[in-house]
């Protein structure tokens, strides 16, 4: 088992499958689960926005999509559970393309249920190429935005961007992206939500998003990210914690993750 900077496991590989099937294995039995929790808020965020600012059909930039989880989960109206259930079981018994197939049958039959564009920004190619032939993402932008500026095609892609949303991915990522892609989005800037694991100060992000016209609040509550994989990931996280001056007491000191929720709207 290996570790990251945080004393994380490194989950890296399973976002660079052709598909799904190791990223339903291996954070399944975790009781991964924020996206489920999350898909409430982005839910009702899409609605504020609609009414808001009159956008029938938002384009929804998902950092740290991978396979455009969060994007199956509005589309089909379908939950966690259901999403993982697709990538065990039988799923062992199909090839790629039938795999494929199964999927764009699915979402097909479940019908539109969430008007909106989603573009899923990630490092992780075959996760994105997933997503996209599957139909939970209607594009892709294969990019790390920390390090450099998005091409001409990923400018283009992100032009009119009206949504921005993470499920832990920010943390990992941070400022620079979202300066860049609020850039490329052009005049009108993008709501933002983002859950945030609880040992990443948010204070920064915050301060870089009311430099470009951001107000930011945090949402009064947590949200379980998932079990910890083994007790030296916990002990190391609550290392990690107490170094950043957070308070794991009743959280992640009784064995889950946590993140918080922060949305950042312009002034106007």
């Amino acid at each position: 088992m290996q570790f990251d900077s945080t004393g994380k496991i490194t989950l890296d590989h399973i976002y660079t499958r052709p598909d799904p099937r190791d990223f339903a294995r291996t954070l399944h039995p975790l009781d991964y689960r924020i996206p489920q929790l999350a898909k409430p808020y982005f839910a009702k965020f899409l609605d504020e926005y609609r009414h808001t600012r009159g956008v029938p059909v938002p384009t929804v930039v998902d950092v740290g999509s991978s396979y455009g989880v969060n994007a199956a989960l509005l589309r089909a109206d379908a939950t966690l559970d259901e999403f993982y259930a697709r990538y065990t079981g039988d799923a062992d018994e199909l090839d790629h393309e039938r795999l494929l197939a199964r999927d764009r049958d699915w979402l097909r039959a479940r019908g539109e249920r969430c008007e909106a564009r989603f573009i899923g920004l990630d490092t992780a190619g075959p996760a994105l190429d997933y997503g996209l032939a599957a139909g939970y993402l209607d594009a892709a932008v294969h990019a790390d935005f920390e390090t450099r500026e998005p091409d001409a095609r990923q400018r283009d892609l992100l032009h009119g961007a009206d949504l921005v949303i993470s499920t832990g991915c920010l943390g990992y990522v941070g400022e620079h992206t979202l300066r860049r892609i609020v850039d490329a989005a052009g005049p009108r800037k993008p709501w933002m939500a983002h859950f945030v694991l609880r040992m990443f100060p948010y204070d920064e992000i915050a301060a870089a998003l009311a430099e470009l016209g951001y107000r930011t609040t945090r949402v009064a509550d947590v949200f379980e990210q998932r079990r910890f994989a083994s007790p030296q990931e916990q002990q190391q996280m609550l290392a990690t914690l107490t170094a950043a001056g957070v308070d794991p007491t009743g959280l992640e000191a009784d064995g889950r993750l946590y993140a918080e929720l922060h949305l950042s709207r312009p002034h106007d």
